[in-house]
């Protein structure tokens, strides 16, 4: 592992300087996290932490394994994407203590997906090897598909999270108002609504004793709302890059910006 780390040390320092300092001081903050939540006997941090760590490699990975360069801009803020969800939003709570900081994420998650799939495929219709050339309208619809399948993929990871390690990565919420058919007296499929909820209370039993939880101000929803808007706020990520790649694909020089998110094949 370490042999790894001092191989990409060496590349970083030898191509990409700027992201070298960005990736060293996340992974410094990184690795100073884990000890500190290690000691606090944290285990669940200390797995985040490393998945952090070995998503960190990931851009170096792309690069040697499959020989397609990141630009810098686009590295940068992929190290920033993973440290800002699973360092920031996961283990110091930024998820609670800002508001939309589940969304600005998620949002960029749809766009940065949407530039790699459009990569993928612009590397493809510049293949020599590659005979048939594809209209920017599909290029663009290839990469929003990509983005949106890696957003659901990674509602998946989070609903797995939750279910098998006990974590809430799928964030609930108290909401007011409710429709199910689950509470129809003769079940049948027809929706009861219940409006206004001041108050749930729970009541739960181990060893044999129970306990009584109150959750003020609503009903607990599990999960299901917090997914469905990270799929919609991805949606619109994808759906901008996707504009912003299909007019790039007519006039490159007009659009070169979009240069500094899209992948390209090293020859």
């Amino acid at each position: 592992m370490s042999k790894k780390i001092d191989k990409m040390k060496e590349f970083y320092k030898n191509n990409k300087k700027s992201s070298l300092a960005w990736y060293l001081t996340l992974r410094g903050l990184v690795i100073i996290t884990m000890v500190l939540r290690g000691l606090r006997g944290d285990w669940a941090s200390v797995f985040l932490c490393v998945l952090t760590l070995i998503l960190f490699t990931v851009p170096y990975i792309i690069n040697q394994k499959l020989k397609i360069e990141l630009p810098d801009l686009l590295e940068i803020i992929i190290f920033l994407f993973i440290f800002s969800a699973e360092i920031l939003g996961e283990i110091q709570n930024f998820y609670g203590i800002f508001t939309h900081w589940d969304t600005i994420l998620h949002t960029l998650n749809g766009f940065l997906c949407a530039a790699i799939g459009f990569s993928l495929i612009d590397i493809l219709n510049n293949s020599e090897r590659f005979h048939i050339k594809l209209s920017p309208a599909f290029v663009a619809l290839v990469a929003f598909c990509f983005s949106m399948t890696i957003g659901v993929l990674w509602e998946f990871f989070e609903f797995g999270a939750d279910q098998l390690l006990r974590f809430d990565m799928q964030k609930d919420r108290i909401v007011q108002n409710i429709s199910t058919v689950e509470l129809e007296p003769e079940g049948k499929n027809k929706t009861v609504k219940i409006d206004n909820i001041e108050k749930t209370i729970i009541y739960s039993t181990k060893n044999g004793e129970t306990t009584e939880t109150t959750i003020n101000g609503g009903y607990l929803d599990i999960g299901i709302i917090d997914t469905m808007k990270d799929l919609i706020v991805n949606f619109v990520g994808a759906i901008i890059f996707s504009i912003i790649g299909y007019f790039y694909i007519l006039n490159r020089d007009k659009y070169k910006f979009a240069e500094n998110f899209i992948p390209v094949k090293r020859s």
